[in-house]
C-alpha cells in the first residue's frame, strides 16, 4: 500500500519563493533524527529540486526494488550507549526528482498534468519502510503541485490521530509555514495559510526564517534588516509561532562548502590572491552531515522546533 510504514506526514509550505523551505525542511529532518526519529524527506519541488545538493548526494541514483523506488539514504540509524544513558540517532532518507535527472543542470519543462502524475507516483511508488516522520518539501505557490499533493494525501492518509492509530493509516499531521520577516513575504504566506484552511490541513506552526544574521564566531544575532514580521502574521491569523531563525554562515558552509581564496569568479584566471601566510589545506571532515550539523548555531533552535513538533503530534511524553 502507498506510504506503508509512514506514521506522520508533515508538509513544509510557503506561498513565497526564496524563503528557505528546503533548508528548513532539511534542518527539521536532521533535528528529528538526532531525537531518535526515523525521517524521510520527499522533495516535490519538481522544477527546482535542491535537496540532493543540500544533502551532498547529487551523484546518487534511485534504485528499483519489489516494493517500489528506494529513497536515497543520507545516514543510517545509530545507537550509542554511554554508562547509564542511551543516545539514539534515527535514519534519514531522501527522495527527489533531482536523483532521476541525468545532469543537475537539466531543466524540467513540464505542464501541470505531468507534474500531477509525478507527485502521485512519488506518493504511491516509493518504499519508505518504517518512518516516523515524512517531511514534504514543496514549491512556492498554491497551484498544481499543491492541489495534487493535498488531494492524494487526503486520500492516502487521515488527519484524525485516533483513526491513524487504529487503522495503521499514515497521519497527515499538518503543515509548517515558512516565511521571512518582510511584508512582501508574509502577504504571500497568508495565502498559503488560507490554502490550508480550504483543504482542511492543520497548521502546526510558523517559522520566521532569515530573521537577522548570526555571527559565525560568537553566534550573536544582529538584525540587519527587519524581524518579527512572521510572528505578527502568526498572531493575526491565530497560528502557533514556533520561532525565528537568523542567517547562519556555519550552516551555509555545511551544505555549500567553505569559500576559499580563489573561489570567486571575480578574480582573473591565473591571478593568485595575496595573503600574509599560506595555510595548509584543512583535512576533509568525513563525519556524516547530521553530526557536523550539531556544531552550527542553528541546531539548538531547530532542536526546539523538533521538540515542539513531536509534542504537538505525539504528545509531550514522546519528546522526553
Amino acid at each position: 500500500m502507498p506510504l506503508t510504514g509512514v506514521k506522520n506526514v508533515v508538509l513544509v509550505l510557503s506561498g513565497k519563493g526564496g524563503v528557505g523551505k528546503s533548508s528548513v525542511t532539511l534542518q527539521l529532518a536532521l533535528a528529528l533524527s538526532l531525537q531518535g526519529k526515523s525521517v524521510g524527506i520527499l522533495d516535490i519541488d519538481l522544477t527546482g529540486p535542491s535537496m540532493p545538493r543540500l544533502v551532498g548526494l547529487e551523484d546518487a541514483k534511485i534504485t528499483q526494488a519489489p516494493g517500489g523506488w528506494m529513497p536515497v539514504p543520507v545516514h543510517s540509524a545509530e545507537t550509542a550507549t554511554e554508562s547509564t544513558s542511551q543516545t539514539q540517532r534515527g535514519s534519514l532518507r531522501c527522495m527527489s526528482l533531482g536523483f532521476l535527472l541525468r545532469d543537475r543542470g537539466d531543466a524540467v519543462i513540464w505542464r501541470g498534468p505531468k507534474k500531477t502524475a509525478m507527485i502521485r507516483q512519488f506518493l504511491s511508488d516509493v518504499f519508505w519502510g518504517s518512518t516516523d516522520y515524512l517531511l514534504i518539501d514543496t514549491p512556492p505557490g498554491t497551484s498544481d503541485e499543491h492541489i495534487a499533493l493535498a488531494e492524494q494525501l487526503l486520500t492516502l492518509s487521515t488527519i484524525d490521530a485516533a483513526v491513524a492509530a487504529q487503522s495503521g493509516v499514515p497521519r497527515l499531521a499538518g503543515a509548517v509555514l515558512v516565511t521571512t520577516p518582510q511584508a512582501v513575504a508574509t502577504s504571500d504566506v497568508r495565502k498559503e495559510a488560507n490554502f490550508c484552511v480550504k483543504t482542511n490541513i492543520p497548521v502546526l506552526g510558523v517559522i520566521e526564517n532569515m530573521s537577522g544574521y548570526s555571527c559565525p564566531c560568537c553566534g550573536e544575532v544582529s538584525n540587519l534588516f527587519s524581524s518579527g514580521g512572521g510572528q505578527v502574521m502568526a498572531q493575526e491569523l491565530s497560528l502557533p509561532f514556533m520561532g525565528s531563525v537568523p542567517i547562519d554562515v556555519k550552516f551555509g558552509e555545511l551544505v555549500e562548502g567553505k569559500m576559499e581564496p580563489g573561489d570567486s569568479d571575480d578574480e582573473e584566471e591565473g591571478e593568485t590572491p595575496q595573503t600574509e601566510s599560506q595555510e595548509a589545506p584543512a583535512e576533509p571532515d568525513d563525519r556524516p552531515l547530521v553530526e557536523r550539523y550539531r556544531e552550527t548555531w542553528s541546531y539548538p533552535r531547530f532542536e526546539g522546533f523538533a521538540q515542539t513538533l513531536v509534542n504537538s503530534i505525539e504528545g509531550p511524553a514522546a519528546a522526553s
